[in-house]
């Protein structure tokens, strides 16, 4: 139950400082000190207030430092929006996700939101855009609040958000599903990863592997299934549909699967599970079954979401550093509106194989890593 606050017994507005006979204290009202407030009681004009404000080299360090003092006495804001009309910079970033919901997209969004602070910029974030006319629309109502925009929609076509968005307005697309044309764009070495996972188990002997993916319109999903084939093929074996079925990156979806699987015949000995959160259905499912993991089934899920390391047993996993992913979109935006380069980039965010008990690896105790394959920093 959510606690009620206590009434209020009198308007709440800013508080000047000053004794009753300064100008400051004559000027006390319970409404917020503006503009003409500050140059009143600095004996300015209201441009060289505005000046001051704006780091405009035309005022003396004298003068400078009196509005400055005025202003931190009369606790004076400038009113954002009003300087936004006037500097065209709002000091605000629109971050659109597919939904804001549990760990992976927490991460992403924490790690723009302490890269941006940095920066002194604000975000407005919105979530949940089934397509591109969506993408578009959100794109208009953030459009003149921001000066750039970080959109992660990999089950949509970003096509007409670039187009939209216009050559010189800072966009960057995290994971798109294609190769995104006149904009930046990061995303995770999704087939390299997966690559990892299935030959670790491989590795440790298992023929009969089986996977859950995603949902197949989404480009994570087919990116990971195609390491899971490629990672089979490479070892001489031919991938077996039967033994491929979807999820939606849930945890029932993943619960759900293993029913499934179990049913084939001969089952498989191993699960390579395209997220972590179908992996941890996997494995209650698995439990309910009767069966251990990893003795009766191993399991190797993607993504190493914090929770991972605290299941029974502690899920193998694909590390995806997801607040460098954040972190690295917020600085293609600064390096794109300070000018410091305007050559588009694609950049691919590795990620690390992470052993640990659900696979039955001896190399498990001390959370040994191994580096995918195709991992990358950057590409041209």
């Amino acid at each position: 139950m959510k606690p009620t606050r206590p009434a209020r017994t009198r308007p709440v507005g800013r508080v000047v400082l000053g004794s009753a006979h300064s100008p400051e204290g004559r000027a006390r009202t319970e409404s917020m000190a503006t503009i003409r407030d500050v140059a009143r009681v600095a004996g300015v004009s209201v441009a060289t207030v505005s000046r001051v404000l704006n780091d405009n080299v035309r005022v003396s360090a004298e003068t400078r430092a009196r509005v400055k003092d005025t202003a931190i006495r009369l606790d004076y804001s400038p009113n954002e929006a009003a300087r936004s009309l006037i500097t065209s910079r709002t000091h605000a970033l629109g971050v659109l996700l597919p939904d804001l919901y549990g760990e992976f997209f927490s991460e992403v969004l924490r790690g723009i939101d302490l890269r941006a602070r940095r920066d002194g910029l604000h975000l407005l974030v919105s979530s949940s855009h089934a397509d591109g006319d969506d993408l578009v629309g959100a794109l208009r109502a953030m459009r003149g609040r921001i000066e750039g925009l970080i959109v992660m929609a990999p089950d949509v076509d970003t096509s007409v958000l670039v187009k939209a968005a216009g050559p010189g307005f800072p966009l960057v697309l995290l994971d798109p599903g294609v190769r995104a044309i006149g904009c930046d764009s990061i995303s995770i070495d999704n087939v390299g990863g997966a690559v990892a996972g299935v030959t670790h188990l491989l590795d440790l002997g298992h023929r009969r592997i089986a996977v859950i993916s995603g949902p197949l319109q989404n480009a994570d999903a087919r990116q990971r299934l195609e390491g899971w084939r490629k990672a089979l093929a490479g070892r001489g074996l031919t991938p077996d549909p039967a033994f491929v079925t979807a999820g939606d990156f849930t945890e029932p979806s993943g619960y759900a699967a293993v029913a499934r699987l179990l049913a084939l015949r001969p089952r498989p000995t191993a699960i390579f599970v395209a997220n972590d959160y179908m992996a941890i259905g996997a494995i209650s499912a698995l439990v309910q079954a009767g069966l251990r993991v990893p003795e009766d089934m191993a399991i190797v899920g993607f993504d190493d979401i914090a929770m991972a390391r605290y299941l029974n047993p502690p899920l193998t996993t694909v590390h995806v550093d997801l607040l460098d992913l954040g972190a690295r979109a917020v600085q293609r935006l600064v390096d794109g509106k300070n000018g410091a380069t305007s050559k588009r980039r694609h950049q691919v965010t590795p990620a690390t194989l992470v052993i640990r008990r659900s696979c039955g690896s001896e190399r498990a105790g001390s959370e040994a890593r191994s580096a995918t394959p195709r991992a990358r920093r950057s590409l041209p």
